[in-house]
């Protein structure tokens, strides 16, 4: 069957469609993203404002548009952090409910350690023995480790690159004292949840998912996105740790011009890269793989388990 899955994020809005069925691989048959960084839209008293929320209703409708055309049976569409943290997330659902008929389920962080953790455990298989998975996203960074397709430990923090870039970060390029404070609340936060982790023993294997650790892979010599998915890519602490002050002297439009580097994701790099940096750090972590799938895999993935289950 044909399936969609709608991911309300804090970067993008992201339309993924697929065809699978229960026991097979999901396959990809068509994409639509609209860049709308709605953790960066919210309001000083912490709302998203009535233009964003204007915005968001109209990519949503363009979206279920988008999955009719493409022939989606089933439609799982789902919210992170932005939405989830909005002091008036109620109101949002409401209307994108109303004005869409679209019902967003709104993820809790540890949800989504979880169902990316799932989608690391599928595409590494039993044989990358006990996983530590690492996502960074706009709003948050989730944290899981475990044996099984279930982890063991799961923590979302709010170490997401939009959220810091927007509210930690606003020069171009920014003020290194501000990189440095920025640096010092990353280590303290991540070195909070370090203990739950190591008393599990250490991983066999530490991967990372989402859009920044690509990018970060790529800047330090990782194959290009066109070279394929089943291409392996690492990242290597002491490469990423050369480059990150490199990237926080350089302009947005400097760092668009990195390779790997997009446009629309270059202004939060820096705050990405502290992140990534911090966690390898802390959790001593020399090297890392980058996992093709994340989050929206691990929502297919997870419907599919209970298709099979009826």
């Amino acid at each position: 069957m044909r399936l969609g899955v709608l991911d309300v994020g804090s970067n993008t809005v992201h339309l993924l469609v697929v065809d699978a069925h229960p026991g097979a691989r999901p396959l990809p048959a068509y994409s639509y993203k609209v860049e709308l960084r709605l953790a960066q839209l919210l309001e000083t008293d912490g709302a998203i404002g009535a233009a964003g929320v204007d915005r968001l209703i109209a990519v949503v409708k363009e979206a279920l548009q988008a999955a009719e055309d493409k022939g989606v049976e089933d439609l799982l569409p789902f919210a992170t952090s932005a939405v989830r943290e909005a002091d008036n997330a109620d109101e949002v659902l409401a209307r994108v409910r109303t004005e869409t008929g679209v019902e967003l389920a709104v993820l809790t962080g540890a949800e989504e350690a979880r169902l990316t953790f799932l989608a690391a455990r599928r595409w590494f298989g039993w044989s990358a023995g006990k996983l530590l998975v690492l996502d960074i996203g706009g709003g948050s960074l989730e944290i899981a480790y475990g044996m099984d397709e279930e982890p063991d430990a799961a923590v979302s923090l709010p170490l997401g690159a939009g959220r810091l870039t927007a509210g930690r970060l606003p020069g171009d390029p920014p003020d290194p004292d501000d990189v440095r404070a920025l640096r010092r609340d990353v280590r303290a936060e991540i070195a909070r949840t370090v203990g739950e982790f190591t008393r599990l023993g250490a991983p066999d294997h530490v991967v990372a998912t989402s859009k920044t650790f690509k990018q970060l892979a790529r800047l330090t010599g990782a194959a290009r996105s066109a070279d394929g998915l089943y291409v392996q890519r690492e990242l290597k602490r002491t490469s990423l740790e050369d480059w990150v002050p490199r990237l926080a002297g350089m302009t947005t439009a400097e760092r668009s011009e990195l390779p790997g580097v997009s446009e629309s994701r270059a202004g939060q790099l820096v705050a990405g890269a502290l992140v990534a940096e911090a966690a390898m750090d802390l959790f001593g972590v020399e090297s890392l793989e980058i996992c093709p799938w994340a989050l929206r895999e691990g929502v297919i993935l997870r419907r599919l388990d209970h298709m099979g289950q009826d």
